[in-house]
């Protein structure tokens, strides 16, 4: 047997990814304080300034002077990390306020946070379906990777239900075994699309099986709802969630994760999940930015309206023009370009000749042939930054004879 390449293994790999048109480039970028969603971009030692379009911090918290305040003041208060796991360097301060407000967020007993998102999905995921015994999950088909990789991990019997069918649910859990312990899997809004579940039709199949609801608010908190909870909150329908996960990076600004559920269950993820036992804890100055966000955001109704005005306004807009926007019911816009080569030139274009900046969404992020521009309005961007990029893709689009809207 010949002895394995190991390099020639990895450049063949990354030439597959050029080839098909998926390898990924990240631009080189500096937000600046004070000035977003212009950013600063450096390439060849040269530095020019780019106007964002697809961020994830939605509301511009990121940006918001009490929210850098706050991180400063925990800094010089109590230094850069956190020291350590919590189980050997104890639980900061800021990590108990946090978690107060994450609950009382929530309407919920107790809350829990980790280091993103991601890790809080893959740690509460796996530990749930691990734990309970002959655990069922039933995950939608469109699930995030991270709560597919925590499924994964529990190593618990999965079946995977149409997106957003609560018709096709509640068919595969009636010919499961009523008395095995159930858990749904499902998110509120979904991001690469911009659509919406129906919970209340969910969370009806849930409570018709028994089955734990352990649902994915990631890109609704902040955003959604008379306080920021999320989509459950505005559908008037959060009570009859078992687990809610949230991030603190997106609507909020800042970086990190969390669950929020019964003091029992989320005692259950601190004392058994992996994920939150052997990782480092969030540093005391970005829980305090995030706890500052967390509360200026709940009482932000005018923030909330202003970014959906927003995102209606540039889809509006860029209908107008003749762009295929994707159909979206919330704050998301996607563009439809439908290749992933043409997809990358077209950002590329948009950067190089426009300094605007839009990432593509190429496989395995969207399936193939869906290939698309995200465009993600914030309340910082206006009127005339969007003409401008409806101006850009409209060149852009007719330089690369890409399909316009039908």
């Amino acid at each position: 047997m010949e002895a394995m390449d190991y390099e020639g293994f990895f450049k063949e790999r990354l030439g597959a990814l050029h080839e098909d048109g998926n390898y990924r480039t990240f631009a080189d970028l500096a937000r600046k304080r004070g000035g977003y969603p212009v950013a600063a971009h450096h390439e060849g030692g040269q530095v020019s300034d780019v106007l964002v379009w697809c961020s994830n911090d939605y509301l511009g918290q990121g940006q918001n002077v009490d929210v850098v305040a706050a991180m400063h003041t925990a800094l010089d208060e109590c230094g850069a990390g956190a020291g350590g796991t919590r189980n050997i360097s104890g639980t900061n301060h800021y990590h108990v306020l946090l978690e107060q407000e994450l609950a009382s967020l929530h309407q919920r007993e107790a809350a829990l946070i980790f280091t993103s998102g991601y890790v809080a999905n893959i740690t509460a995921l796996s530990t749930l379906g691990m734990g309970l015994p002959g655990c069922l999950i039933y995950s939608d088909a469109l699930n995030h990777n991270s709560m597919i990789e925590g499924i994964r991990y529990s190593r618990a019997n999965k079946r995977v239900f149409k997106h957003n069918d609560p018709e096709d649910l509640d068919r595969l859990m009636s010919v499961d075994d009523p008395d095995a312990p159930k858990m749904v899997v499902f998110e509120s809004v979904y991001s690469m699309d911009g659509d919406i579940a129906p919970l209340d039709e969910i969370l009806s199949v849930c409570e018709k099986h028994n089955a734990i609801s352990y649902l994915d608010e990631v890109h609704a908190v902040g955003m959604y709802g008379p306080t920021g909870a999320g989509i459950a909150e505005r559908d008037g329908v959060m009570d009859r969630v078992t687990v809610m996960q949230g991030t603190l990076a997106k609507g909020f600004g800042v970086v990190g994760g969390y669950i929020a559920a019964t003091t029992a269950l989320v005692d259950y993820i601190r004392s058994y999940g992996n994920g939150f036992i052997f990782t480092t804890s969030m540093p005391p100055a970005v829980a305090a930015g995030a706890l500052t966000s967390v509360r200026y955001v709940r009482g932000a109704q005018d923030l909330r309206d202003r970014h959906q005005e927003r995102a209606q306004t540039l889809k509006a807009k860029l209908k107008q023009a003749g762009l295929p926007v994707m159909p979206s019911v919330s704050h998301i816009v996607p563009l439809l370009v439908g290749d992933a080569s043409l997809c990358k030139d077209a950002s590329d274009a948009l950067m190089t000749r426009h300094s605007i900046y839009v990432q593509p969404i190429n496989y395995p992020t969207v399936a193939r042939g869906t290939e698309r521009l995200r465009i993600t309005p914030t309340p910082l961007h206006t009127d005339d930054m969007m003409d401008a990029l409806v101006a850009a893709l409209v060149e852009v689009w007719a330089g690369l004879s890409l399909e316009r809207a039908a």
